[in-house]
């Protein structure tokens, strides 16, 4: 009997134990719920709200208490199952937004862009293009920002800067940005497309308060090209030409002074190009061509330092005589 006793005792103790762990577990089992229409067992929990706004109000209260990784998961979620909704473009803007308070600066441009390619018609695209206006010169400025993700190996301001204009031709921030992008590419010296770039803001936006400046970064741009380890005296003249041109239109501008310097830095290197051919004529025993270039040098460019050396050369050819 004893035997018989402690049999049952275990049986219940058993028995409770068992009751105890299903009140423990049970309950993460019974989210799972089946759908005869999907034919799978889905957790409720996961699943978006029965309609998109409800969905999206869902995230919002996410994002608004800055839970931003939940906020993420639940537009996400938005975005998945009601693609074509009205609430899916605010979806994706708003994945933007935790982007950028993340401090994920490239990702919210690409969240960004995604509205204006997926959902042309959103009535945020004009706040966006500003947005990512904002974003370009944060990359600009040289801000350390934390950036994921595949990027451009060079500055991401001239692929962003580049959309601007793309998304926006003739809006408010294509002038600025297309001008800012002539900016980027001169300091990486990839002065071709500066040349490019600086074109088309004078061609696309000539009315624009960018234009006058245009104008003048043009000229540098073919001046840097024309001080070439190849001296191009065709680029030289043109950013002569384009430099006093601005010089005229723009007589009281800051930029003007330094155009100014640039002309007389111009015509020092064309001095010194005319000078060197010179000395390759006299050293050739062409004397009556040497002369010639020599008195050019005196004549149209009596400035430079190399008029006096033009001077010094014929005084010595004619002792030659």
């Amino acid at each position: 009997m004893p035997y018989v006793k402690v049999k049952n005792t275990m049986k219940k103790t058993i028995i409770i134990l068992i009751v105890l762990f299903g009140l423990t577990v049970n309950p993460a089992y019974s989210y799972w719920l089946w759908t005869p229409k999907s034919g799978k067992w889905v957790n409720p929990k996961n699943e978006p709200k029965p309609d998109p706004k409800g969905q999206f109000e869902h995230a919002k209260g996410f994002y608004s208490g800055k839970k931003y990784d939940q906020a993420r998961k639940e537009f996400k979620k938005l975005l998945k199952s009601y693609p074509k909704s009205l609430e899916a473009s605010e979806a994706q803007y708003y994945l933007g937004l935790i982007d950028e308070e993340q401090n994920r600066i490239y990702e919210a441009y690409l969240a960004y862009q995604k509205v204006i390619d997926t959902y042309p018609f959103s009535e945020r695209i004009g706040e966006i293009i500003q947005r990512e206006f904002k974003i370009a010169e944060s990359f600009i400025s040289g801000q350390k920002r934390k950036v994921l993700g595949i990027i451009p190996v060079e500055n991401p301001a001239i692929e962003i800067l580049g959309k601007i204009v793309e998304n926006s031709t003739y809006g408010p921030f294509a002038p600025h940005a297309q001008y800012k992008l002539g900016l980027v590419l001169k300091g990486y010296l990839r002065y071709y497309e500066a040349e490019e770039a600086f074109g088309k803001v004078i061609k696309n936006y000539p009315g624009s308060e960018w234009a006058g400046a245009a104008e003048f970064q043009l000229a540098s741009v073919q001046a840097a090209l024309s001080r070439g380890s190849d001296y191009d005296q065709g680029a030289a003249e043109a950013a002569k030409d384009k430099f006093e041109a601005f010089v005229k239109e723009h007589p009281e501008a800051i930029l003007s002074e330094e155009a100014k310097k640039n002309i007389s830095q111009l015509k020092e290197k064309e001095a010194e190009s005319n000078f060197n051919i010179a000395r390759f004529y006299e050293k050739q025993k062409q004397d009556q061509s040497a002369r010639l270039y020599y008195m050019g040098i005196i004549n149209n460019q009596r400035e430079s330092t190399w008029a006096v050396k033009s001077f010094e050369r014929l005084r010595i050819m004619e002792k030659k005589k």
